[in-house]
């Protein structure tokens, strides 16, 4: 099937999905699991484009796309009300509908399942299938669960639906039990360098070591911006581990306080990203995907202890909860590092 053509990684997966179609042998329910950016959406729509027709239209909606990205930052500045009257979905497609996640939150809406199950009801306007894309399914919160529980239970027979997540654990255990379930996994070094290859991008070895096996990643990083949210999280660990006074802190703080669209759980991913890499220079290994500040790397390593890289990585843990609670981002960031710093104090790591 030609829409599967330039997918890469992932065989097995592509195949049984292959498999589906060629023997009309379609799961009401399919839960595609894996790591951010390994293509879960993706072949989604390249399932869609192979049931449905129509690859242009389908492919319209990819969440990366300019357009759509800029409706998703729009709605961001929209009152909640708002956006509970007019749920978000994509649909370039008549027969192909995708809800992805809402609202600063970034979740899956009660009233985006609503509006789903209503549109469930209706019958394909140009074939056999309608296909529903829930991106993020990991996401909904608790009503919005429920009530596609609802639809589940009972669906109609024309349609197809798609749940991606990348923890499959935070799931309803009972819509997990609806499903057929693909584990999608990263792509190796080399079909991660022939996806790079194929879509000529530009600074591709560092791209590829910083995607760890997301072609998706690799493609839409940006790069400088990356580097800016990466300097950041690495200032802040710099000042939990002592290597620089928290006033220097401060003036960083402030000025990322003051960027009111930037969110906070942008700079989380980079965060774990850093402490990999310090825990792996302690451990007598070189840094692997930020050779360029190796040694800003190197100079944090052996300031601190495991306890502290322990302390960091809960401190983290913490922050990506606090994230969905819409808290403020600079007071959270400061309580780390402050308990970073009195941690190796308390210890005597540090004079």
């Amino acid at each position: 099937m030609e829409t599967f053509s330039n997918f890469h990684g992932n065989e097995a997966v592509v195949k049984t999905l292959k498999q589906m179609i060629a023997g009309e042998r379609i799961p009401q329910t399919i839960l595609l699991s894996g790591p951010e950016g390994v293509g879960k959406a993706t072949l989604a729509r390249r399932f869609a484009s192979a049931l449905l027709g129509g690859n242009t239209k389908v492919e319209n909606d990819d969440l990366s796309l300019p357009h759509n990205l800029e409706t998703i930052a729009e709605r961001d500045k929209w009152a909640a009300d708002k956006r509970a009257d007019d749920p978000l979905l994509f649909s370039s497609h008549p027969d192909f509908i995708t809800f992805p996640v809402d609202g600063p939150l970034r979740q899956i809406t009660i009233h985006q399942m609503r509006e789903f199950r209503e549109r469930a009801q209706f019958k394909p306007l140009e074939g056999s299938h309608r296909v529903f894309l829930i991106d993020r399914l990991d996401r909904a919160n608790e009503q919005a669960a429920n009530s596609l529980l609802k639809v589940l239970e009972e669906p109609p027979a024309h349609m197809v639906i798609f749940g991606t997540a990348e923890n499959l654990y935070d799931l309803l255990p009972t819509i997990r039990s609806r499903s057929v379930v693909l584990q999608l996994s990263r792509l190796s070094e080399s079909e991660m360098l022939a996806f790079a290859k194929a879509r000529n991008l530009p600074e591709a070895a560092t791209r590829v070591a910083l995607a760890e096996g997301s072609p998706g990643v690799a493609a839409t990083l940006d790069l400088d911006v990356f580097r800016e949210r990466r300097g950041l999280m690495l200032a802040a660990l710099e000042c939990g581990a002592g290597l620089a006074p928290f006033s220097d802190w401060v003036q960083k703080s402030e000025s990322f306080g003051n960027r009111k669209t930037e969110k906070l759980d942008l700079y989380l991913k980079p965060a774990y990203g850093l402490l990999e890499e310090i825990l792996a220079v302690m451990q007598g290994k070189g840094a692997s995907r930020h050779v360029d500040i190796q040694q800003k790397i190197t100079a944090i390593a052996q300031r601190v202890n495991f306890e502290w890289i322990e302390q960091a990585a809960k401190g983290v843990d913490e922050l990506v909860m606090m994230v969905r609670r819409n808290i403020q981002k600079v007071g959270a960031l400061d309580a780390m590092i402050i308990k970073l710093r009195n941690g190796l104090e308390s210890a005597g790591t540090y004079n």
